[in-house]
C-alpha cells in the first residue's frame, strides 16, 4: 500500500505516526504544507519515509498560494498514485485533498481545527463541511473530537476516534528528587489559545501565599514577554524556570521533577502533555473543557478548574500543595489510566480501521 501522509508542519505527532507507518512495511510518502519559524520536534524524519519535493513545506502557509499548492497537489497525486491520503489539519492539509478530487482521503483531525477554526466564520464552516463531505474517513483523538465531527456532517460510521496515546516506556514514573521545593511545572506552548498568562497569573497569586512554590515552564511562544511581565510585576520571577523547547528525550526528566502538572488550555482534544504527564506519575490539574473530562476525575489523578478562571487555579494549587501527602497515590492513579488507555503501542492500529473504510467507499 502506498501512504501519502500531508500534514501542516512537522511535529512530534507526526514523527509518531510516520515512525509506526514505515514499520508495517507500506511505501510512506510525507508532504509538508509549510515551515515555520521555530522547529516543532526535534528528531529528522524516520528512516524510511519519503520526501516529496512539491510547492509547499519551506515557509510559512499563505491562503494566497492556495491554487499554486492545489495545481502542484494534483501533480504530486498523479505522480505518487497513493491507496490513501492522510490529511489534516482539516481547512488547510486535508481542505486541498478534497478539492483535489482524490476519493481515498483521510483526514486526521487536530483538535483545534474543529474545536476553534470550524467556528471562525461561514466560510471555516463550509470549508470544514466541504473538506469531511469529501472524506472516505476521519480520524479524531477523543469523544469530543467525534461528535464535533458530526455535528459537521460526518456519518459516524466512517469516524474512526482513539486517544493517540503515549510511549509508556519513555515517559514512565519515578520518584522525583527529595528536599527540594513544592515544583508546578506547564509545558504548553506559549500562545494565547493555551491559556498560558492564566498559570503566571494564578502562579503570583497562590506564590504571595506559599513561597515554597515553584514553578517549570516549558516551550516558547509569542506570550514570552507578556508572561515575564506578570512574573516581574508579582515579584515571583526567582521562582520560575524557563528551561525553553525540551527534546523529547529529555522530557520525561521535567515530569518527574514536578510535583503536579498544570494546563490552563481553552481548547483541547486529548492533550498529549497531559497524556505524558500521567504517564510519568504525576497528578494534573487542568481547565475544565470537555477533553480533560475524558482524562481527568476530580480527587483521584488530579483536578479541574473553571477555564479562565486564574482565582481557581490559584486556589487549587494552594489546595494542592496541602494535600500533598496525598499526591503520590493520585500519581499511581494517574499511571494506571495511561496504561489502560493512553498506550501508543495498543491504540495506534486502531488507524488503520480509517483506512479498511476508505476501500468501501
Amino acid at each position: 500500500m502506498r501512504i501519502l501522509y500531508f500534514t501542516r508542519d512537522y511535529t512530534s505527532h507526526d514523527y509518531r505516526f510516520l515512525a509506526k507507518l514505515t514499520e508495517t512495511g507500506y511505501e510512506v510518502y510525507y508532504l509538508r504544507l509549510e515551515r515555520r519559524g521555530h522547529s516543532l520536534e526535534d528528531r529528522p524524519l524516520p528512516g524510511g519515509v519519503r520526501i516529496v519535493p512539491w510547492a509547499g513545506g519551506q515557509k510559512p502557509f499563505r491562503w494566497r498560494d492556495f491554487p499554486t499548492l492545489l495545481t502542484d497537489l494534483k501533480r504530486v497525486i498523479r505522480a505518487v498514485k497513493p491507496d490513501v491520503i492522510q490529511a489534516g489539519p482539516l481547512q488547510t492539509t486535508a481542505f486541498l485533498v478534497a478539492l483535489s478530487g482524490f476519493r481515498r482521503l483521510v483526514s486526521m483531525s487536530w483538535g483545534y481545527d474543529l474545536l476553534i477554526d470550524a467556528d471562525r466564520n461561514l466560510l471555516w464552516r463550509w470549508v470544514t463541511r466541504y473538506t469531511l463531505r469529501r472524506s472516505a474517513a476521519m480520524v479524531g483523538d477523543c469523544n469530543t473530537i467525534q461528535q464535533r465531527a458530526s455535528f459537521f456532517g460526518m456519518p459516524a460510521a466512517r469516524i474512526v476516534a482513539f486517544p493517540w496515546g503515549v510511549d509508556l516506556r519513555h515517559f514512565s514514573p519515578a520518584s522525583p528528587p527529595a528536599a527540594r521545593p513544592f515544583t508546578l511545572l506547564s509545558a504548553r506552548g506559549w500562545e494565547p489559545i493555551y491559556g498560558i498568562d492564566l498559570i503566571a497569573r494564578a502562579f503570583v497569586q497562590a506564590g504571595r501565599d506559599c513561597p515554597a512554590l515553584r514553578l517549570i515552564m516549558l516551550g516558547n511562544g509569542s506570550q514570552a514577554a507578556r508572561l515575564r511581565q506578570i512574573f516581574m510585576q508579582g515579584d515571583v520571577l526567582e521562582r520560575v524556570t524557563f528551561p525553553g523547547q525540551v527534546s523529547y528525550a529529555d522530557l520525561p526528566r521535567y515530569y518527574r521533577m514536578a510535583d503536579l502538572y498544570l494546563s490552563a488550555s481553552h481548547s483541547d482534544g486529548t492533550s498529549i502533555s497531559l497524556l505524558e504527564a500521567m504517564a510519568c506519575g504525576r497528578p494534573v490539574l487542568v481547565s475544565d473543557i470537555s477533553g480533560n473530562r475524558e482524562w481527568v476525575t476530580a480527587g483521584d489523578n488530579g483536578w479541574l478548574f473553571p477555564d479562565g478562571n486564574a482565582d481557581a487555579l490559584a486556589t487549587t494549587i494552594l489546595h494542592a500543595f496541602k494535600q500533598r501527602e496525598h499526591l503520590p497515590e493520585m500519581g499511581r492513579a494517574a499511571r494506571s489510566l495511561a496504561e489502560a488507555r493512553a498506550d501508543w503501542e495498543k491504540n495506534f492500529p486502531q488507524l488503520f480501521k480509517a483506512y479498511e473504510i476508505t476501500r468501501r467507499q
